[in-house]
């Protein structure tokens, strides 16, 4: 297949970064405008972007020139790294102008109209895209997002289990690494030796609201949502990536803990079905050890796109409990929207 041109906004930053990372080489999309601020605009990439991954800028991407934002950009497809208050300018505009938009910002989350997508969960989101384009009067262009990073393992557990035994509540604690608060992220002094109980006003919000948009049905053009009362507790940790939240489940029909393992065990998700590029396989990755996951061992399983699940056991409170983890820069960011776009591909939708 002939690969489709793409941008990445917001490339010099870390999420942006990650972008680039991931499509360097890609078997569907051809990496050629990295758009950013005025700042950038005009010097090469390695000259405007502070390269804070591990493996190396890639080669080509070097001395390629960062460019201004603009609605006229050469390519058909727009991967979003920008920070809210950008994509809320920039997004819809892009759209207007013919852009297909996956964003990984949470300018249009929430909008009734916009997909909030995990390929696994709830492809048939996508959907909402035909009422997007009339009701906005876009005729080519469209926004697709990803949820916030936490949200994306609790879900991730919760998707297999909803369908088959019904969730009514859930009881959630987050340890959020750092990188999460992009870079330079959180001052050291803040974070050394400590836990920061409060990262934002919104980001229990989003906790206590995405899952239940990317659990509810879909109704040709609405969503209904899930129902499920979340209550949801934010904390920022010492870890450099690798975002694990504690859960505690209620289900309307009580499975067994044996029952609850075979769902997640067998789960097989549209995108592990059409093996695409970077579709985790398995999705989820549930550890049988009382000391598992752990961020610094089991963040990049699955190159960093699984979810690791572990310490299932029963709640006095609820019904069940346990911890899982996924990789907040990789599922939680770039990755899940290049999955999103892969998805599409696949389904013939690009």
């Amino acid at each position: 297949m002939e690969k489709i041109k793409v941008g990445v906004l917001g490339a010099t930053g870390a999420v942006g970064q990650r972008f680039a990372q991931l499509l360097a080489n890609h078997p569907y999309f051809d990496l050629t405008v990295l758009a950013a601020s005025e700042r950038s605009a005009g010097k090469t990439y390695r000259q405007a972007a502070n390269w804070v991954l591990t493996d190396p800028m890639p080669p080509h991407l070097a001395d390629l020139t960062v460019q201004d934002m603009s609605t006229e950009l050469e390519c058909e497809l727009l991967f979003s790294a920008l920070p809210t208050s950008q994509a809320t300018e920039w997004e819809g505009k892009l759209a207007e102008a013919g852009y297909r938009v996956f964003s990984n910002a949470g300018a249009y989350r929430m909008e009734s109209d916009v997909p909030l997508l995990i390929p696994e969960v709830n492809p048939e989101h996508l959907g909402l895209l035909k009422e997007q384009q009339a009701k906005r009067g876009w005729t080519r262009g469209f926004i697709v997002t990803n949820p916030n990073c936490t949200s994306i393992p609790m879900t991730m557990t919760l998707a297999p289990l909803h369908a088959k035994f019904g969730v009514e509540a859930v009881v959630v604690t987050s340890m959020q690494a750092i990188s999460g608060a992009g870079y330079p992220g959180v001052p050291s002094l803040d974070i050394i030796d400590n836990i920061l109980p409060f990262i934002a006003e919104s980001e229990e919000v989003k906790m206590n609201e995405e899952p239940n948009k990317m659990l509810g049905l879909f109704q040709s053009d609405h969503v209904d949502m899930a129902g499920i009362a979340i209550s949801a507790h934010c904390n920022r940790v010492p870890v450099t990536d690798g975002h694990t939240v504690t859960i505690s489940v209620r289900f309307k029909n009580k499975p067994t803990l044996p029952d609850i393992l075979e769902a997640w065990q067998t789960w097989q998700p549209l995108p592990q079905q059409l093996n695409l590029p970077w579709a985790p396989q398995p999705a989820l990755v549930v550890r049988s050890e009382q000391n598992r996951p752990q961020p610094r061992l089991d963040r990049n399983e699955g190159r960093g796109m699984a979810t690791v699940i572990g310490r299932l056991r029963p709640c006095a409170v609820l019904d069940v409990r346990f911890v899982a983890l996924a990789h907040n820069t990789i599922r939680g960011a770039a990755g899940g929207s290049v999955l999103n776009a892969e998805l599409m591909v696949a389904q013939g939708m690009l």
